[in-house]
């Protein structure tokens, strides 16, 4: 055991937000007050911005980078990355600034889970509306949107952003997280992985034979992306829980083109449509997985119809890199409180923590801790975290642990499974599972042939249920005797 586990942390007791802002120039306001903000004059988008990533985003507590004055791009014109990292976690969450990431989580868990969508109000004009592009004037190629990667195959505009779509049957809103590729001035791609809302959305759009309405929010809150990325079920409109987690209505604005709504306060809102049969090659792009994602052959692209933003407009970036990086930190706080409702909500008791491990993205390593009622408990845990609606999307695997050990501290969780799982007997599978073109282990006749199918492990390291009682004491003293050591010699650790 590790000395981060001299005491699991206390439930979190401060389960109401205060948030700080309500657009993301107010957050960058609060950022900047705390001296984590460095701004950046003068770099080009096709190796500068890539190259900074890579110096700043695998590590916590790195400042926030806004980019200005970016080369071939209009003055004013700017672009934000390395936000979820440090405190700006708490920042953007609404909570103290001395939670831990497992506080976080439970925070986070606590405050939405009671909460109920207030629905987003439609005013006549916002911000986003200062400057309005259409005909001749479209142009994305003037946004400071980067070449991520060297091998990417374009630059990609939308990666902290969200897409705005609506079912045409229900007329259900919905906003998701996909990756959106620059084609050429009045052209971006949208690549949507199969099973998402929006490719629902788009396939029932196609198989009419109508064109898809589509809105691309690529300038927003930190808070808003998040609730956009994070899974919501069918039906939800991810506007009105950015609201209710808000504790007020949304304020938005229509789309002159699609009658889509989006946020007023939105940075940079890209309005269009999919025609059916409009198809190009997109990517390859630098995917979450910490792998050059595939290149697409024939995917749909969007038609701009016009693009909104505001004087001096800011682009959000979410940067793909190697694992671990700023992706993981965010969907981590997130998933992981998903995912321990997810599994309560199917009948499995004490359920005592869950952590999506920023290793994995947030999805390929899950950790689940439960306190054991009954035989099989361990082995029921894993299977629902691995194929409930949070967990079910390429995921890889899955450790069940006891209560006693610290899910989100990965060596913790690694020792658990080399001393308390035997793997002839403790380890499952489960195959066929939902996965993707994104996947790196699936071969590329299988991706070709749409068998987007991935495996499962489900990994039992909770002592053995009818025995659990002899299992060996942990060699270690009781957590008043770690405090008491802690609080006499923690200065020995201390550099001079």
């Amino acid at each position: 055991m590790t000395d981060s586990a001299e005491t699991l942390p206390a439930a979190a007791t401060n389960t109401g937000c205060a948030l700080q802002y309500d657009d993301l120039r107010e957050w960058l306001a609060a950022v900047e007050a705390k001296g984590d903000l460095k701004v950046v004059k003068g770099a080009n988008w096709h190796t500068d911005i890539g190259q900074v990533v890579e110096v700043m985003c695998h590590d916590e507590g790195t400042p926030s980078i806004l980019f200005d004055d970016v080369e071939g791009c209009p003055p004013g014109f700017r672009i934000l990355i390395n936000w979820f990292t440090g405190t700006r976690k708490n920042l953007t969450l609404g909570f103290p600034e001395d939670f831990n990431k497992l506080e976080l989580s439970r925070g986070y868990n606590e405050h939405t889970k009671k909460l109920d969508p207030i629905p987003h109000q439609l005013i006549d004009s916002g911000p986003v509306f200062e400057n309005i592009l259409e005909g001749d004037d479209i142009d994305v190629t003037k946004f400071p949107a980067p070449l991520w990667n060297p091998e990417d195959g374009g630059r990609y505009i939308g990666t902290g952003c969200f897409i705005i779509t609506r079912d045409p049957d229900t007329g259900w809103i919905n906003c998701g997280t996909y990756r959106v590729m620059i084609h050429d001035e009045k052209r971006v791609a949208l690549y949507i992985s199969p099973g998402k809302h929006g490719r629902i959305h788009r396939d029932k759009y196609m198989a009419r034979g109508e064109p898809m309405p589509v809105c691309i929010v690529v300038g927003t809150d930190p808070l808003s992306f998040l609730t956009s990325s994070t899974e919501a079920p069918e039906g939800m409109c991810e506007l009105d829980m950015m609201g209710a987690y808000r504790g007020h209505a949304v304020e938005c604005v229509t789309g002159k083109h699609t009658g889509l709504p989006f946020p007023a306060a939105s940075e940079v809102v890209i309005e269009g449509f999919i025609h059916p049969g409009n198809t190009a090659p997109e990517g390859p792009f630098g995917e979450w997985l910490g792998y050059q994602g595939g290149r697409m052959e024939a995917e749909p692209w969007v038609d701009i119809s016009a693009i909104y933003h505001r004087d001096d407009p800011i682009l959000l970036g979410a940067a793909h890199i190697r694992l671990p990086y700023e992706y993981a930190r965010y969907r981590a706080i997130s998933r992981s409180a998903i995912l321990k409702e997810n599994i309560a909500r199917a009948g499995v008791p004490d359920v005592t923590e869950v952590w999506a491990h920023e290793v994995g993205g947030s999805r390929l390593f899950l950790a689940v801790a439960i306190k054991q009622r009954y035989p099989g408990h361990a082995v029921q845990a894993g299977h629902i975290a691995a194929m409930c609606h949070a967990g079910a999307y390429l995921g890889r695997f899955v450790i069940v642990v006891d209560e006693d050990v610290d899910v989100t501290n990965l060596e913790e969780v690694i020792w658990a499974a080399c001393t308390r799982c035997d793997p002839a007997d403790d380890i499952g599978f489960i195959k066929n599972a939902w996965s993707s073109a994104l996947d790196p282990v699936i071969s590329p006749d299988d991706r070709a042939a749409g068998k987007l199918y991935n495996s499962r492990a489900i990994i039992n390291a909770c002592r053995p249920f009818h025995w659990k009682d002899e299992f060996q004491t942990v060699n270690q003293p009781s957590p008043e005797a770690r405090r008491e050591a802690w609080d006499r010699w923690a200065h020995l650790r201390e550099s001079n």
